[in-house]
């Protein structure tokens, strides 16, 4: 068995090691981006994680995707890494759906207004290097057998270049993608069906560079998508209703040429194809994404057509909202129900890009001349009438996912934290990535320790789980942000008492703390600044 990793846990003071007879706290099967972010995220939390991986470490993931989109910068950004991913890549500041039908990101309220062309092994490069600085154990060429699971942990089986063995851990996560061993290992069905046969993917030079980084149409009988690749390479993305074929039969530099000459009008002197392959895409979806102690996320819970470039972002996504929960658990700060919860906000996120990019799809697909028509109606709609494109352009880029609060909780909760500005030139975002939940208040009121420039924050010493911030602006809005960028709680009170009570309660349900009360004392006005500007 491995060693186990670094443990930093400074939180709690519980005596017993929370893992017990477990090699480690988390077994992650999968090293695409959703689980390189889901392992790097509990190691920076002080867990022990071991990531299983089938490939060799020498031989690079089958990378299709090649977009990012806002919300999942935004988680980048919360751990330090957008900012680099965006400067080796290309920025575009609109997205062809089918016709002409486009997005225009630029309205959006974010850090990055704007779709992010880079290959998915950039999105995994930045990730990986961060989980191994954390201490993720990585186990490469490591094919899972299966696994065993009991009330205490679950065992995971393998193959590796050694031979048989086993890792035992709390809990388990599958990011092992469509087909998925562990989905498998725990008896998930993976109801759906086929959208789309006899795609075709290849890498190749191009003798005419085209007039951006992405570019993409689809005509009803054949689509193309071309996108900058790095070091004079193009990835080709294409279908052509006219030649299907099973995916075991093989493609060729010409089949190529031609579906993108029909949907673009254009090869642009495609040449020297590295490699080409052919493919289909499957429109399925897991009913449960936990079972017991072990969590499915990314292409393993959910898989859908192309079309809106959707995957690796829901899956990055998965992870950012499962990881804060399972170290919260582990560490003894929520009990094992707030678990529940990443099946109870994730699985209709997974549906809904199902129904998006599947209706994607058919509409740029359809062949007759009715359908043209229905395309080009779908287009101007989009393009012309606002409230359905700035819908759309929240939906495709993520920004727009929200999640139940519940009866009575504030109309904020649940919802997307926007990168507030805050006192003492701060950003919410920079603040995120100690980790934790950030506390917004009021500015002036007595107590409140304002964040650094640098982001670095301030949090009072008897409590590493809460960052506190106070607005920069009059606001007088309270706010509980979680580790994974949603509003937790948010209170409008500015009666001492009332907000006094509102506090305390948000932060002990939230982040499992005993010193609520204490936490809620330093951040609310004594009694007698309730007539005071600061009070007000």
């Amino acid at each position: 068995m491995h060693a186990m990793n670094r443990r930093t846990d400074q939180s709690d003071g519980a005596g017993a090691d929370p893992r017990g007879a477990h090699d480690t706290d988390v077994i992650v099967v999968g090293a695409g981006p959703t689980g390189l972010l889901l392992a790097g995220d509990l190691a920076e939390a002080g867990l022990g994680v071991t990531l299983l991986e089938r490939r060799p470490a020498e031989i690079s993931n089958l990378t299709r995707a090649l977009v990012v989109h806002a919300r999942s910068l935004e988680q980048l950004d919360a751990r330090g890494l957008a900012d680099e991913l965006v400067a080796g890549g290309h920025p575009l500041t609109g997205l062809r759906l089918f016709g002409r039908a486009t997005i225009d990101p630029t309205q959006l309220r974010s850090r990055f207004p704007f779709v992010l062309v880079t290959p998915q092994f950039e999105v995994e490069r930045v990730l990986e290097r961060r989980a191994r600085r954390a201490g993720v154990t990585f186990r490469h060429d490591s094919e899972v057998l299966g696994l065993d699971q009991d009330a205490e942990g679950v065992t995971v089986r393998f193959r590796g270049a050694e031979g048989l063995g086993s890792v035992r851990a709390a809990y388990v996560v599958g990011t092992d993608g469509v087909r998925s061993t562990i989905r498998e290992a725990v008896g998930l069905p993976f109801p759906g069906k086929s959208v789309i046969r006899s795609l075709v993917l290849a890498d190749v030079r191009l003798a005419q560079e085209p007039d951006s980084p992405l570019t993409f149409n689809a005509t009803g009988d054949a689509f193309a998508l071309i996108a900058s690749f790095g070091g004079g390479w193009y990835r080709v993305i294409g279908w052509n209703r006219h030649r299907q074929a099973a995916d075991d039969a093989p493609a060729d530099l010409d089949e190529v040429r031609e579906l993108t000459r029909l949907a673009l009008g254009s090869d642009y002197g495609m040449h020297d194809a590295r490699w080409i392959s052919r493919f289909h895409s499957d429109e399925r979806q897991v009913p449960s994404y936990r079972v017991g102690r072990v969590f499915l996320a990314g292409d393993a819970a959910h898989v859908h057509s192309p079309a809106g470039a959707l995957g690796m972002n829901t899956g990055l996504q998965d992870a950012a909202n499962l990881s804060w929960k399972l170290a919260a658990v582990l560490r003894g700060r929520a009990p094992d129900g707030l678990l529940d919860s990443y099946q109870t906000e994730r699985h209709p996120v997974g549906k809904q890009a199902l129904r998006s990019s599947g209706t994607l799809i058919r509409i740029a697909l359809m062949p007759t001349a009715p359908g043209h028509a229905v395309r080009a109606l779908a287009a101007q709609l989009v393009n012309h009438v606002r409230p359905l494109a700035r819908r759309a352009v929240r939906t495709i880029s993520g920004l727009g996912i929200a999640y139940p609060a519940g009866p009575g909780a504030h109309p904020l909760a649940g919802h997307r934290a926007p990168d507030f500005r805050l006192a003492g030139g701060s950003r919410l975002y920079e603040l995120l990535r100690q980790g934790r939940f950030v506390l917004i208040t009021p500015a002036g009121e007595p107590g409140v320790p304002q964040a650094t420039a640098s982001g670095g924050g301030s949090s009072r010493p008897a409590d590493a789980r809460v960052v506190t911030a106070s607005w920069r602006s009059e606001r007088r809005t309270a706010l509980l942000v979680r580790p994974d960028g949603y509003i937790a709680w948010a209170t409008d009170a500015t009666a001492p008492a009332a907000r006094a009570a509102a506090l305390r309660g948000a932060v002990a349900h939230w982040t499992g703390t005993e010193d609520g009360a204490s936490i809620a004392a330093d951040l609310t006005p004594p009694a007698h600044a309730a007539d005071t500007p600061a009070g007000r």
